[in-house]
Parts: C-alpha cells; sequence; structure tokens
C-alpha cells in the first residue's frame, strides 16, 4: 500500500471497503478495493478469487473493467483497478425523467459489446445490473464486478450459457428507457410476481424445457396473459420494444446472443439512412433531443 495515496472512500462491498488512490510514482487514480480475511484459515473469498481469475483471463478490453494489481495488505489484500467516476444506476437515479432514447442506446451498444467479449472468452458474468456498470468521466460504460462470474461451455455442455447475461441486458435495458426497474421486487417471490404480471406465465406450449426445472410445480401462480409492452413504455419506439422484446424470452435459446447485436447494428455504407435496431430508438415518439452526455459509438456512423 506504500505505493498509494488515499484520497478518499468510495463505497463499501460484500468483501470489501473501496478507496480512490492516487499511485505516489505515476501519478494515476485507481480504485483499490480492500479485502480482508477474517480468519487465515478460511482462505480467500470465492467471490473474490473468481473476480481476479475471471478478469485475469481475459485480455484487456475497453468495455471492461481492468484489474491493474493484486497484492497483500495486513491481514487480508487488496485490489486495484483503473478509477471510475460513477455508475449506470447513479445516472439513472440522478436524471429527473428517463434518459433519452439516444443515451440508452449508446449505453445498450457499449455493454452488448463488453457482453460479447466476456462471452468470446467463456465468460457469463451472472450479475449484471446498473450499479455493476461503471461509467468513466468521458461517458464510457464498463463491466465490472465480476464475483459471480463462472465459464461456460460454448457448447451448451455447462449449466451457465450466454442467454443468461442477455435476459439481464433486457431487464437493464427496459430500466432505462422506464426510468425505474420493469421488474422492481423486494424479494424473489415479489419479483417474479412482477415478471409475470408483464411477461404472462410460462407454460409448456411456450416454453418446453419449463417442466425440467428443478423448483418446476413447488410453487404455483395464477394464469396471467402479457401486457403489451406498447403499454409498459408506452413513450418508445416499436423498434425498441421488439427489441426489448427478444432479450426478455422465456425460452434462452430464442433470446438474441450479444455478440450477434453487436455487428447487426452496423448499416451498409451504401445505406441512405442507419436502419440499424438501436438507431430506431433515436426517434423518440416525444421527440427527445440527444443529451449532451451522450457519447457516440464509432460502430454506428449516424450518431
Amino acid at each position: 500500500m506504500d505505493q498509494y495515496c488515499i484520497l478518499g472512500r468510495i463505497g463499501e462491498g460484500a468483501h470489501g471497503i473501496v478507496f480512490k488512490a492516487k499511485h505516489v510514482e505515476t501519478g494515476e487514480i485507481v480504485a483499490l478495493k480492500k479485502v480482508a480475511l477474517r480468519r487465515l484459515e478460511d482462505g480467500f473469498p470465492n467471490q473474490a478469487l473468481r473476480e481476479i481469475k475471471a478478469l485475469q483471463e481475459m485480455e484487456d478490453n475497453q468495455y471492461v473493467v481492468q484489474l491493474k494489481a493484486v497484492f497483500p495488505h495486513g491481514g487480508g489484500f487488496v485490489l486495484a483497478f483503473e478509477f471510475m467516476l460513477s455508475d449506470l444506476a447513479e445516472v439513472v437515479r440522478h436524471a429527473q425523467r428517463p434518459l433519452a432514447q439516444a443515451q440508452v442506446k449508446s449505453y445498450l451498444q457499449m455493454l452488448l459489446k463488453g457482453v460479447a467479449f466476456c462471452h468470446a472468452n467463456n465468460i457469463v458474468h451472472r450479475d449484471l445490473k446498473p450499479a455493476n456498470l461503471l461509467i468513466s468521466a468521458s461517458g464510457q460504460l464498463k463491466i465490472a464486478d465480476f464475483g459471480l462470474a463462472r465459464v461456460f461451455s460454448p457448447d451448451g455442455s455447462r449449466l451457465y450459457t450466454h442467454q443468461v447475461a442477455t435476459r439481464s441486458v433486457g431487464c437493464i435495458m427496459g430500466e432505462l428507457l422506464n426510468g425505474s426497474p420493469l421488474f422492481p421486487g423486494k424479494n424473489d417471490i415479489e419479483q417474479l410476481c412482477y415478471v409475470l404480471r408483464i411477461l404472462g406465465t410460462p407454460n409448456p406450449q411456450v416454453w418446453p424445457e419449463l417442466t425440467e426445472l428443478p423448483d418446476y410445480n413447488k410453487i404455483s401462480f395464477k394464469e396471467q396473459v402479457p401486457m403489451p409492452l406498447e403499454e409498459v413504455l408506452p413513450d418508445v419506439s416499436p423498434q425498441a420494444l421488439d427489441l426489448l422484446g427478444q432479450f426478455l424470452l422465456y425460452p434462452p435459446h430464442q433470446r438474441i446472443a450479444a455478440s450477434k447485436m453487436s455487428y447487426a447494428w452496423v448499416p451498409s455504407p451504401h445505406d441512405a439512412a442507419c436502419c440499424c435496431a438501436l438507431c430506431s430508438l433515436l426517434s423518440s415518439p416525444r421527440g427527445s433531443p440527444p443529451s449532451v452526455l451522450l457519447h457516440s459509438s464509432p460502430a454506428c456512423p449516424s450518431i
């Protein structure tokens, strides 16, 4: 720790306190996560080990937070990350109204590129949420907190596959468009009730693998038909709602893959106008102007 000067406290997580710090020699600003070992015989916490392993197995990527160093300190150890100014949850929380749809497009593009990169490295995050999507001072979004990450097999032989994350992407997209979570339950059962109220009660006709789930029939819910998404988000364009619906499908294998989305949005240079799926988000029914916080993606020539 001698090589760092602590500048302040950022927050506290499940396994430690996070500080803002400056490297004494280089002047680089970093975030230090100090993880204490309660008992030496317990060893490293599993979540911390998973985070280190996942980040070390992946090459540096502009959409994934960089782990710069891991070193022992006192009765524990410290993880040094690149410093990020804020997170997406704070951006949504401080917005006076739902984000401009151009902002949603920009954040969603960066998120999907980060998710696609993780999946290309056979890593599934398993805890994607706005609080774990960090935002730099320039508006760059990066995926962080890999404490629940798992390795998955591209051939589907492992329990965890990329569709776990793409449903989470849909929940995040819905929250950005709505200004608050679509499924805001305070516990598992309450959240399930919100999901069923909007998406309807699943059955083997729409989700054949439903009966194979380990807890199938342990709890029953009343039959509900799905609500049209245009009633849930009346100010969102039909193209955006169609994309949201593809993320939130019950059958995992039917959900769209992040890697496909990353390239499907790039229009042909011969096209007269950009027709990619997320560019339709720019045409808000209310004509909301893009925010000054919008940072364009080079993948889309229309912004």
